[in-house]
């Protein structure tokens, strides 16, 4: 066996592997989907509080609970967006970068409006 062939397939670096596709979040990804069922069972379940004539601040605070939920999903994913997209534009540098970084402020501002 050469050292070429124990080596084992190249290893990518996630701050320059954007080009194949690669988002910041495929490392987590079946978290993040566990987490967002999660979620959509909160929803599923404020329906469903609704259907059943819940007392309207029992439902406000699962009202709370799911927005939490949600904000705390976002903020994940824009940390891996900060970690794996606009770093992988720092390194590619020129307008790519102020496209990132433009992009991720205004992310940023909507998530600060909600």
């Amino acid at each position: 066996m050469t050292t070429t062939e124990a080596a084992g397939p190249p290893v990518t670096d996630p701050a320059t592997d954007h080009d194949q596709g690669v988002h910041g979040y495929h490392k987590q990804k079946d978290e993040h989907l566990k987490r967002l069922r999660r979620i959509e069972g909160q929803i599923r379940g404020l329906q469903r509080m609704v259907d059943e004539d819940v007392y309207c601040i029992d439902i406000l605070t699962q009202v709370s609970a799911s927005t939490k939920a949600l904000q705390s999903f976002a903020l994940q994913l824009l940390e891996e967006h900060l970690r794996h997209c606009v770093a992988d534009a720092a390194v590619k540098g020129g307008a790519e970068v102020d496209a990132k970084v433009e992009e991720a402020t205004k992310a940023i501002a909507r998530l600060l409006r909600t």
